[in-house]
């Protein structure tokens, strides 16, 4: 599986076993079309400081991550049927601010989308 950020599709990270996920240089959320979350590798629970079980079973937007329910990232989510754009971002909630490249990942014919956020790196 191709481990960069720009270049992973959706039927790979779908097809991927757990622990593949997990070896990822980014962190990985996936969900379900009403927004639950099923997939949280191991890189973004380190980043954001949350286990797996405080997340997944949980609904993304209205519990794990309140800043992205908003038109620049949930929105998109309900707007668009075929989705691949990165946008920059900075995350806010239960930090402080951290800019990242969040990946925005949904297809028609696939129950799971994705966001994927890149992690800037500052010296």
């Amino acid at each position: 599986m191709n481990n960069e950020f720009e270049a992973v599709r959706i039927p790979e990270l779908v097809e991927s076993a757990v622990e593949r996920l997990d070896e990822m240089l980014f962190g990985l959320i996936g969900f379900t079309s009403d927004a639950i979350v099923t997939i949280y590798n191991a890189t973004e629970s380190r980043n954001a400081g949350l286990r797996p079980q405080r997340v997944l079973g949980k609904h993304f937007f209205g519990e794990v991550a309140l800043c992205m329910n908003n038109f620049m990232v949930a929105q998109r989510f309900e707007d668009e049927d075929v989705l691949d754009d990165i946008v920059p971002y900075v995350l806010t909630l239960r930090m402080r601010p951290t800019p990242v490249r969040l990946r925005l990942l949904k297809a028609p014919d696939c129950e799971i989308r994705f966001v994927l956020i890149e992690r800037r790196v500052t010296n």
